[in-house]
């Protein structure tokens, strides 16, 4: 691990890609605060880190209650009084027909998949711009820039994200604060009906590949910023 006063924020960090970029961020220096909801997955991802020789710790709660997400960012900056990047990853997916689409259905996504960006953003950007520095990472999906059959709300709340992202980072620019997003296609995670492992996903993207990319956006230079970074698997057709 290599040392470094440097704080990152990580939502959805007990599994999948939230997991792996938390590893990486921690491998890479950063003291890193996991956010999700699963207490136990949060406490073996903080052990695994801490086992390794890195920095974390585990701030259970949801990305989607304004006074609980303002309350956990104070307990990191009371705890390491800065935040120098967030990686909103916390993301949920739901998939069917939309005449068969239940209204809560649609609102858990939006609330997820935009709204706990907006509620982290918010959060976080009055601290980076105290430091004239910062970087946001928003990990979207591919579909954030197609549709597809039986996932119109999913791609409505992907598309919402990205739009989010693209008019965020016009206004904090002249701050010094960087925001970038991340387009993954097909991962292999639990995200997914199948298995992890599954042969179907042999020749699919791993949650590793994707926290190398944010590891990449992140470590650039102060005058670069990479605004947008999509990565398929070489076997997807898109």
């Amino acid at each position: 691990m290599k040392p470094s006063s440097k704080v990152a924020i990580v939502t959805g960090a007990s599994r999948g890609i939230g997991r792996s970029i938390s590893l990486k961020l921690a491998e890479e220096g950063y003291r890193v605060a996991l956010c999700a909801r699963n207490r136990e997955e949060l406490a073996a991802v903080e052990k695994e880190i801490r086992s390794e020789g890195g920095v974390a710790s585990a701030f259970p709660g949801t990305v989607v209650d304004a006074e609980r997400v303002a309350k956990t960012v104070k307990r990191i900056t009371d705890k390491w009084d800065r935040v120098d990047l967030l990686v909103n990853n916390a993301g949920i997916g739901v998939f069917r027909p939309i005449e068969s689409f239940s209204e809560s259905d649609w609102d858990s996504m939006m609330q997820v998949n935009v709204k706990g960006n907006f509620l982290y953003c918010r959060a976080v950007i009055p601290l980076m711009k105290a430091h004239k520095a910062g970087h946001i990472i928003n990990i979207a999906s591919d579909v954030s820039r197609r549709t597809f059959a039986n996932g119109a709300a999913y791609c409505a709340s992907k598309y919402g994200q990205d739009a989010l992202t693209s008019g965020l980072r016009k206004e904090v620019r002249k701050y010094g604060i960087k925001v970038s997003i991340v387009y993954p296609g097909l991962v292999d995670t639990d995200f997914h009906e199948h298995e992890v492992g599954s042969p179907k996903a042999k020749n699919w993207l791993s949650p590793d590949d994707i926290a190398d990319a944010v590891a990449y956006i992140a470590q650039t230079p102060k005058h670069v910023v990479i605004d947008e970074l999509m990565v398929h698997p070489l076997s997807q057709a898109y």
